[in-house]
């Protein structure tokens, strides 16, 4: 069992609000967290607080806060690296819906100055149910607005008592978001102007965007990672190499009292998320959807299997360079050298990424992750950007829900797109699909027939890879 005594581990001051004792933050803010402690003296301990009425998993005080971080992936250089890492950031765990006095005390610590959530992208609500004397509130922006109440009365709204705040949830601009929410619950309780002055002046809300894939707690590695660790560990979570988390927010007052100065961390603190949003989504996001009816079509399980697979790579890597990254305003270095992280990232042998999870609802990947630069390729260049069209109509023909092989598909999709796709697929008219696929503009939010030659040139390459194979198929776009 891991404790601190026996580590010699300290236990920092209490800095830190955390809500949510997943694996995410435990493995990304909180990681983060323990090198700069162990580097400066920033000396910020995390309270965490259960948001969820859940008690089928134990406290992490069973462990002293303590745990194992497993950082396996490839490195900048390519080489394959695993990283054990005993995290000490976490000194206790609060579950709000048994100990809701303990949960306000938190507000009572001068000392306290970060809050950090991940409630999942459902996690920033608003119910009119929620009841100031709840305790506690259903919603987590309910929960929060009764904490920082209850430090604003405490201190007698003294603005230097605020928080700064990160919250790490999946939405665009996440902490304009929940200061939206905590000021629709500070209307709804009638808690004055006062208490709302304070909020949006004496607090910081950021808003992040944070990247690195958790695979959590490692179920069928157990016993072998005990043997090697040599102790027994409940909280093991394990995340691949790469980290960025992108702050917005004031960067003279975020790199001081972080401490990030001198620090060899992936953090940034920028004026706009936008830029560095279109960049996973374009990339990352974009590389994803794009690669996987191509991949699948071909006979390819999971994202490592594509990224091992010469015709796919190349695919993939070309349309990139060629058609994602000139389509983007940013810095041609810093998206090469994102793009090339991103390509360590899906050749990682520790992360087995199906590419049929992926292929979830594929008709709206494509519209957000991929339209976007197919556009403004074609507005930039007056070309439109082969691959990219390729991989459309690698997604038309993955949709009549039969692989090469013989073997069905699994199609996940809106119940109308994959009604539209099974009618269309009786006829095998290869234009008359495109044309109303194209034309879905409910879907696309214009026309795509209207773009000069694409409907002619999508309906080329599909009927290319449904005659001849997608391995064949793929010769014309090299």
């Amino acid at each position: 069992m891991l404790t601190r005594e026996e580590l010699n581990l300290p236990k920092y001051g209490e800095k830190v609000i955390q809500f949510g004792e997943g694996n995410f933050l435990r493995c990304f803010f909180d990681w983060q967290l323990d090198i700069i402690n162990k580097n400066t003296d920033l000396n910020a301990g995390v309270a965490v607080v259960r948001p969820i009425d859940f008690d089928a998993v134990p406290l992490l005080d069973t462990q002293d806060g303590l745990y194992t971080a497993i950082i396996r992936g490839i490195n900048e250089s390519g080489e394959v690296v695993k990283d054990y890492t005993i995290i000490s950031s976490i000194n206790r765990e609060i579950p709000i819906y048994k100990n809701f006095q303990e949960y306000l005390q938190l507000a009572h610590n001068p000392e306290m100055r970060f809050i950090v959530s991940n409630t999942t992208e459902a996690g920033i609500a608003f119910s009119a149910e929620d009841k100031y004397e709840d305790a506690p509130q259903s919603t987590f922006p309910g929960k929060l607005t009764r904490l920082m109440h209850e430090r604003f009365v405490t201190f007698n709204g003294d603005m230097t008592k605020g928080f700064i705040l990160m919250p790490c949830e999946l939405i665009d601009y996440n902490g304009e978001e929940l200061r939206k929410m905590v000021l629709k619950y500070a209307d709804l309780w009638n808690l004055g102007e006062d208490f709302k002055n304070w909020l949006i002046n004496g607090n910081i809300w950021c808003s992040t965007l944070v990247d690195r894939i958790v695979t959590g707690y490692p179920r069928g590695e157990k016993e072998e990672l005990t043997k090697e660790l040599g102790y027994e560990d409940n909280f093991i979570t394990t995340g691949e190499y790469f980290y960025l988390f992108v702050i917005q927010g004031p960067k003279d007052i975020l790199t001081r009292e972080l401490k990030l100065e001198g620090l060899n961390l992936n953090i940034l603190i920028v004026e706009d998320l936008k830029p560095y949003k279109m960049r996973k989504v374009g990339i990352l996001n974009g590389a994803h959807t794009a690669m996987v009816p191509v991949s699948y079509l071909y006979g390819i399980d999971t994202v490592r299997e594509a990224m091992e697979n010469d015709d796919i790579r190349n695919f993939i890597e070309l349309a990139i360079d060629e058609e994602i990254i000139p389509a983007l305003d940013m810095d041609e270095k810093e998206l090469k050298e994102f793009k090339d992280a991103v390509v360590n990232r899906f050749k990682n042998p520790y992360v087995k990424h199906m590419l049929m999870d992926i292929s979830l609802n594929s008709m709206a990947k494509y519209k957000s992750r991929i339209l976007p630069q197919v556009l403004e390729t074609y507005k930039r260049t007056g070309k439109l950007p082969k691959r990219l069209l390729f991989s459309l109509a690698a997604l038309i023909r993955f949709y009549k829900g039969v692989r090469e092989n013989g073997d069905a598909i699994q199609l996940r999709d809106d119940r109308h797109h994959l009604d539209m796709y099974a009618d269309l697929w009786q006829e095998n008219n290869y234009e008359n699909i495109v044309k109303s696929v194209l034309g879905l503009e409910n879907h696309w939010d214009m026309d795509l027939n209207s773009v000069q030659g694409m409907t002619e040139l999508v309906a080329k390459y599909l009927e290319n890879i449904d005659k001849n194979g997608v391995k064949k198929a793929l010769e014309e776009v090299k």
